[in-house]
Order: structure tokens, then sequence, then C-alpha cells
């Protein structure tokens, strides 16, 4: 799509507002891509959207115009005009606001129905109804909010409100001093259609595997140095990939006992390991992860449907995934998380029901729905191939709503990504006392999260200022292995982050 971001006759410096229009666009065109010819046509060619600012006397006013389909809408967002004059920060914000309500009210005009999500763009819906309770709002103030200024359904809106009251209750269990950690393994069995994280399979990468874990190891110590120095403690911690079960048993127990000598793990209240594939699932495996603390694992099946496995790579069968989870409770896991994705190649609405009914009957404590996203650089994205449509994506979403709600679980965390198939929202699940700290406290940004690994990013978090610094790692083991002095260094920075608050 054609963005035209005019100057006109006020200087709201329109090339600041790029984002949001592209924001905007991918929320109500997901197949377009921005553009940003040099100059407006005197007529708006079909595929445009143009955007200007005016102000009169006492209201300023964004206005949108669409071309798209064969139809032509305009949009108007007004506000106070004394805005303008405000603090640049808060300016920015009143006009990123208004151009997306008004790109909104006439993209929504022309397609003749509004996305679930309504006007909210960007990872976190969650915030608004958070920020509105901490302030003493009530649930239905925050739901009402959502609904009356956001144009979010009457569904996601509840959504979010019920999410947003497990951030509360998390935040208090959170300590000025504490953080959580995330440790990577970057490596997986086979690697999914859907997948744009891993460079290349355990198989073709084995020999990076044992390489990856001694410079791991010397990252874990060297966090855990920087740790102690400034009083840091652990209070959620989370190991993740890819697949941390591509481990082999003597490999993992290598880890967890340098975690358990080097990070201080005392006010620890979490410790999950997703196992998630169960191709890579053994006894001994299991028997490490348990003996060394580790309550909490995923077995993620995605789907249960044998076609559908086979169309996104996976190498397992529906029975290899049953028999992985009896034998985690066989072996006395009693906090399991399963994943399961809305959206697959060759999935189906019925065969979308028949796998949620699956994992119900197995009865874990987690179950987390995804929505597809088709990522750059996945298999998926760079091939093709036939997927759900949008509606049926939704039907699938609205049916885990209901389905899971009946079955006595309630929805905890929940994001957005893009390019996500009908513009829906991954959402975790639990039964009640179950739910993950780990992922509220990453995905709400209540705290910070250390990351050790390819892949992994620090992030910094300063609540009280409003602050956040973002410290990446190298993505793929190749990469993280020929920076390992980058890497430890970047660690230093922790020290001075905490030093200045």
């Amino acid at each position: 799509m054609k963005l035209f971001l005019q100057q006109g006759e006020t200087d709201w410096q329109p090339e600041r507002y790029q984002y949001s229009a592209e924001q905007m666009m991918l929320t109500l065109f997901p197949g377009e891509k921005p553009e940003y010819p040099p100059r407006k046509p005197h007529i708006l060619e079909d595929g445009s959207a143009a955007f200007s600012l005016s102000r009169g006397a006492q209201w300023a006013t964004l206005t949108a115009q669409v071309a798209y389909g064969g139809g032509r809408e305009t949009g108007h967002s007004r506000f106070p005009a004394s805005e303008l004059a405000g603090a640049p920060e808060r300016v920015y914000h009143v006009i990123q606001h208004a151009l997306k309500m008004a790109f909104y009210k006439a993209g929504t005009a022309l397609l003749g129905q509004e996305p679930p999500w309504g006007a909210l763009t960007g990872v976190r819906p969650v915030k608004l109804p958070t920020r509105t309770m901490a302030a003493g709002g009530s649930p239905a103030q925050a739901r009402r909010e959502l609904e009356r200024v956001y144009h979010v359904s009457p569904v996601r809106a509840q959504l979010a409100v019920d999410c947003a009251r497990s951030s509360l209750n998390a935040q208090a269990q959170l300590g000025e001093k504490q953080v959580s950690v995330y440790v990577g393994i970057p490596f997986c069995p086979t690697r999914c259609a859907y997948c744009s994280f891993i460079s290349a399979d355990v198989g073709r990468s084995l020999k990076l595997v044992e390489p990856y874990l001694d410079a791991l190891l010397e990252e874990v110590a060297h966090t855990g140095q920087v740790m102690d120095e400034l009083g840091l403690k652990v209070r959620s911690f989370y190991m993740g990939g890819g697949t941390p079960t591509t481990l082999s048993g003597p490999q993992m127990d290598r880890l967890l006992t340098q975690v358990e000598n080097c990070l201080p793990l005392e006010d620890c209240l979490e410790y999950t390991v997703e196992a998630g594939r169960p191709d890579t699932i053994t006894r001994e495996k299991l028997e490490v992860l348990r003996d060394h603390g580790i309550g909490r694992i995923s077995i993620n099946p995605q789907t249960l449907e044998e076609h559908v496995l086979r169309a996104i790579g996976r190498r397992h069968s529906p029975e290899e995934i049953f028999a992985a989870y009896e034998l985690a409770r066989e072996i006395g896991f009693d906090s399991i998380n399963m994943d399961l994705i809305a959206g697959l190649p060759q999935d189906s609405f019925e065969g979308f029901c028949r796998t949620l009914d699956g994992v119900l009957e197995l009865n874990p404590e987690n179950i987390t729905v995804h929505t597809l996203a088709m990522k750059k650089g996945s298999r998926l994205m760079e091939q093709g191939g036939a997927v759900p449509e949008g509606d049926q994506v939704a039907r699938m979403l609205d049916h885990s709503l209901d389905r899971l709600r009946g079955a006595g679980f309630a929805p905890y965390y929940l994001y957005r990504q893009k390019y996500m198939s009908g513009s829906l929202e991954n959402v975790g699940w639990a039964r009640d006392g179950w739910e993950s700290l780990y992922n509220i406290v990453m995905m709400e940004e209540l705290q910070s999260v250390l990351s050790i690994g390819a892949g992994g990013v620090t992030k910094l978090v300063d609540p009280a200022a409003g602050k956040i610094l973002r410290l990446p790692n190298p993505k793929y083991p190749h990469d993280y292995l020929s920076a390992r002095e980058k890497i430890l260094g970047q660690k230093d920075e922790i020290a001075a982050f905490y030093q200045e608050k």
C-alpha cells in the first residue's frame, strides 16, 4: 500500500509516524506492504492512503483518505489544538493515536467490518487495562475503555482484562532486587515450517552443540557473578529454545548443575524447561530435570492431526505425544504446559477442535493457544503453502475461548505478533493457581529478564522510571560462538543499568 504522510499547514514531522501508519495498515490490510512514493498524486489511486494534520483555533484534525478495492473513504480524528503545544513526547502520542484512529475509521468503512482487536496495534494489549486498574479503575472501567476508545470487541476486551488481573497479581510477587532468567538452547531435531528461529536442525549442526554448551556455561558463570555483585536474585527461571531437550541427559545435567552453582536461586518460585518436542523426550532426560528441581515443563504437540504434523515438518506421531505426556506424569511432573497452533498448513476447524479435545482429555495444568504468524525466514513464508483462511482461524480461536473457559481454564497472559492470521492473538490458559510467573513477567515487562545463550534478549526494566534497555545476544549458534567477548562484556552493562537506578 502506498502511504503519503503530508507536511501540510502544520509542522507535525510526519516521517516520525510512518511506523504507526504501517501498524494500522497491517491490522486492516494484512497482505499489504508499505511504500512511500515521493509525491501524492492529485487523485489518490487504488491501494493508497494519505494523511494530513490541520489545526484550527480550538481543534486539530488528523485526516486519513484511503482508496482500496475500488472504494474510497475518509476518516477524521479530532483533538484539542492545545495538545500540540504540550511536551514533545505527549504531542507525539496524541498525534500517533489520532493517525491510527483516522486510518481505522476510513479502513473499516471500506472493509465493512472491524477486526477483533479494533484499533489496538502492537504486541501487548494487556498493558492498557493493567494501567487503568493499577490506577484504581475497576475491571468494568478498563473493559469499557477498550471497547469505546479502541473499538475492541467485547470478547477480546474481557480477555485482556482477565489477563490484566493476572499481571497485577504477578506484580505483587516481585521484589525490587529480583529478576527472571532465560537460558536459550537454539537447536531442534527438525525445523518446523512456521519457525524462523534456528539456522539448522540439530542433525546438521550437531558439531556445534558441545562448543555451544561450553560457551553457555561460561556465560552462566559470568551472569551469576554480575548478579552477586549487584545483590540480584532469581525470581523465575525459564529454559527455552529451540528445544532444550535436544541436549543429551548428561549435557542437560552439566548445564543445570552450572545454573545451580552460579546463579542466586534462593528466591526462585518457578523453574520451567521446555521439553517441547516429544521426539526429544526420554526417561533419562526427564529424570535429570526432576532431579534438578525443575517443576514445570512444556510438551508441545501444536496439533494432534497426523497429516498436519507431517505438513509442518514434525517427525513424530500423535501417539508419541501421548506417550511423552504419560511418561512425564509417571516421573512426577505435576505442572505441564501444552502448546497448540491455530491455522497450521492443511489443518481445518474440525481438526483443530479434535486436537483441543484430545489435549483437554490429558488434563494439563496449562494450555497455550497460538495463532499462526507468517514469520520472515520461515519455510512457510519463503516457499508458501496452503493455510486456513483468516475467518476459519478466527473460528478456531473463538472455539478455544469457549471450550477452555468451559473446562475450567482462565486466560492469564496474551500477546500479538506481526503477520498473524486473522489479526488475532496468542493466549496462555491455566487452571487456578498454575499460572506461569515467567510468562507474565516477560510479556508484560514487569521486571528485568536476563537472557543467556543464542537468540535471547536481556531486557532491563526500571518500572518506576518507565525505562527499558534491550541487550540482544546473537541469534544463531555459530554467531554466538564467535562473539564470546562481546556477549560477556554486554553482561557488564547490567551493572551500569542498576547503578543508575
